[in-house]
């Protein structure tokens, strides 16, 4: 046997990853905002793309016009669902016609995705609507709104400098996290000073900020209602023995019967005890869903003796993805008289127009597969409601579907479907599976929501223990133990049965 080197052919298969699949991967995994901003990212860097609403001057003959990208018309944008007609992988997501069909209300027709008002941004019967005028002006911020009273209500330099130290001590909620000692060190002056300004303050709008806690922050809101009695200022006392609901002992301390205790415990309820947030809080963005799922009108007579089976017509929602146009006509001209390095920059960007037409069209059919699979096996929940969850999981779909579980998974990242229920994720379907008693599998889901609607429907003499939860949901044929009711009612943020019984005291 020769030892010494040599050379040798052999053949093997790999998996390359390239920046465009790896691209086209995270574009499957990104939200509509995220896929947005990319998209308006490569409009910038690409010349050769421009929005499907944009004007361009491009030939109506010669070497070709502008080319749709993503999303073209007609059935490649929608997908019906019912029990037996799921598109396959192998066929197209749709097979049947409805380009010529005419649904009254819908988007097509000028309507909004669920039914209210106009597809335009009007409401009914307001033509003069302005957009300008609707807009609310912007709302302050808790430190401006503070330093404005604080030049009304202090004269004085000195006092004005206190004061604006006792505003840059706020948190969030509005409450002093300063030290009166502390702000006092720093800006040498007496802690008279400091706390006589600080009482002036506590007054002002909102009621209850710069309070020290908690018991401060409810007094002044009482006090200014003339409400903050012996009997409120010892139940402010003992905020502690309130949180563990001991009504026995707070009546004692008191000196109150249940009714008052009950009416003084509404009347807390009712105060605000974090005033400073509302003032933090930043406007709450809408969740556009990806996917819009609504019943289709019956297109086919009912079969004698047939059940009917409930149709759905899914569609990607046109607001998240914009329409693409590839400007072919302006890269021929351009190339007809270019330089060999202008063709070369051109005919790079439209392999990436091109390469990103198809990401997107994948997209859009991808999320459409995956969608249509979801709602035929939870068709029940979008009949009945929760209670009617089945077990799901991605392993599921992605073997109906045929793709890889990690697709499956990217596909329902940070999506999310309107349905005739409201918006959920598309990851609120998945759902684990509890045993049964005759081999049926319960969605953990469904379970947890049962042992909500139990626990709800209580009354105040028969208050429920996890275990007698546990023995009711195994004699409806849900094989489940105690310490899975437990973990389920903590997940809620629903008390044991002890606390509830204290909390429903007043009530009984």
């Amino acid at each position: 046997m020769a030892l010494g080197p040599r050379l040798d052919l052999r053949q093997s298969q790999s998996l390359v990853m390239t920046p465009q699949l790896r691209q086209a991967i995270q574009l499957l995994q990104y939200s509509n905002i995220e896929a947005n901003q990319f998209i308006e990212e490569e409009l910038l860097k690409n010349p050769l793309l421009s929005h499907a609403d944009t004007p361009t001057a491009e030939p109506e003959n010669g070497f070709g016009q502008s080319e749709p990208a993503a999303l073209p018309d007609g059935m490649d944008s929608a997908v019906f669902v019912d029990s037996g007609n799921l598109p396959s992988s192998a066929e197209a997501p749709l097979d049947i016609d409805i380009s010529n069909s005419y649904d009254a209300g819908s988007i097509a027709d000028g309507g909004s995705v669920f039914g209210f008002g106009s597809g335009n941004g009007q409401s009914d019967g307001e033509d003069d609507w302005n957009m300008i005028d609707s807009l609310s002006s912007a709302k302050p911020n808790l430190r401006e709104h503070l330093e404005q009273q604080a030049r009304l209500a202090f004269s004085s330099r000195a006092d004005l400098v206190v004061a604006a130290s006792l505003i840059a001590g706020l948190d969030e909620a509005g409450r002093l996290a300063e030290p009166m000692d502390g702000i006092a060190a720093t800006l040498g002056l007496p802690v008279a000073q400091i706390e006589s300004v600080h009482a002036r303050m506590m007054r002002f709008d909102p009621t209850g900020v710069f309070a020290r806690d908690l018991r401060e922050c409810l007094e002044v809101q009482l006090a200014e209602k003339n409400r903050l009695d012996p009997a409120m200022a010892a139940l402010l006392a003992n905020l502690d023995i309130l949180a563990r609901r001991d009504m026995r002992g707070l009546m004692e301390i008191c000196g109150i019967d249940l009714e008052d205790l009950a009416g003084m415990i509404a009347e807390i309820k009712r105060l605000d005890p974090k005033p400073g947030a509302q003032y933090e809080i930043e406007p709450l963005r809408p969740l556009i869903p990806d996917v819009l799922m609504r019943p289709l009108p019956i297109r086919a007579a009912a079969v004698a003796g047939a059940e009917p089976v409930s149709d759905w017509l899914l569609e990607i929602n046109p607001d998240t993805m914009p329409r693409l146009l590839i400007r072919r006509g302006f890269h021929a001209r351009i190339t007809t008289s270019a330089s060999k390095e202008t063709k070369a920059f051109l005919s790079e960007h439209l392999q990436s127009a091109s390469w990103l037409v198809k990401a997107l069209e994948s997209r859009a059919q991808t999320i459409l597969r995956v969608s249509a699979e979801i709602v035929r096996r939870q068709e029940g929940f979008f009949k009945h409601g929760v209670s009617h969850l089945r077990p799901l999981t991605l392993r599921d779909i992605a073997a109906e579907v045929e793709l890889h579980e990690s697709t499956v998974s990217r596909v329902t990242s940070n999506k999310s479907i309107a349905t005739p229920r409201g918006i959920f994720e598309l990851k609120f379907f998945f759902t684990t599976a509890l045993g049964g008693a005759n081999g049926d599998t319960h969605s953990a889901e469904a379970v947890r929501h049962r042992v909500q609607t139990l626990i709800s429907a209580e009354k105040p003499a028969t208050i429920l223990s996890d275990d007698a939860v546990a023995k009711i949901l195994q004699k409806e044929g849900i094989d489940i133990a105690r310490r899975t009711v437990a973990k389920y009612r903590e997940a809620l943020r629903i008390p044991g049965s002890a606390q509830r019984k204290r909390e429903k005291l007043p009530a009984g």
